[in-house]
């Protein structure tokens, strides 16, 4: 079955072309095109040619972004003692211990990053069943268990990205908004 391309879609395909574009040339291409009414995501899908079965071919890392992604990030943080004071004075939207776990099993999964200390992660093992799949599940390489709370809160809000590459060894990352191109070219 072969579906119907609107008309708004098939004007802006018109615009694009069958090679590759300089950087500002690509982001001004990306504001001619970006004509929806919500703000749309600019992704980026790459190829690597690896085969992430063996080891020596993984790939997941994290970066920050200089002007971030354009996105508004909530954050959840789950810490004991005085942490949890110095995680919500960081500006994380939300925060606790063990009534914060009781809520993620009970199905709240209102958040986009979940950090936790090294000293709650034996009780945030028992959500990797949940979390796991959905790309939540803290983890050290990512950095999303530490006790530097506060640090991991700002970088995060500010547009630090993980990514991974999947089975196939495509990475796919998302960069940014069309609307935050507007504002950069």
């Amino acid at each position: 079955m072969t579906r119907k391309v609107s008309r708004r879609l098939q004007e802006l395909q018109k615009k694009v072309e069958e090679r590759a574009y300089d950087p500002m040339e690509a982001m001004q291409l990306l504001k001619d095109t970006a004509t929806a009414k919500f703000s749309e995501s600019a992704e980026a899908h790459i190829r690597l040619g690896i085969d992430p079965k063996y080891t020596d071919q993984q790939l997941r890392t994290t970066v920050a972004l200089p002007k971030g992604t354009g996105q508004v990030i909530r954050v959840a943080v789950i810490a004991r003692g005085e942490k949890v004071t110095e995680a919500s004075s960081s500006g994380a939207d939300l925060v606790g211990s063990e009534e914060l776990i009781d809520e993620i099993q009970k199905g709240m999964l209102d958040f986009d990053v979940l950090i936790a200390t090294p000293d709650v992660m034996p009780q945030v093992a028992k959500l990797g069943r949940l979390l796991g799949p959905r790309g939540l599940m803290p983890s050290p390489k990512g950095g999303t268990v530490t006790f530097d709370v506060a640090q991991a809160i700002s970088e995060f809000k500010a547009g630090k990205l993980e990514f991974r590459a999947d089975r196939t060894g495509i990475v796919h990352v998302l960069f940014g908004k069309a609307s935050l191109a507007r504002r950069i070219c």
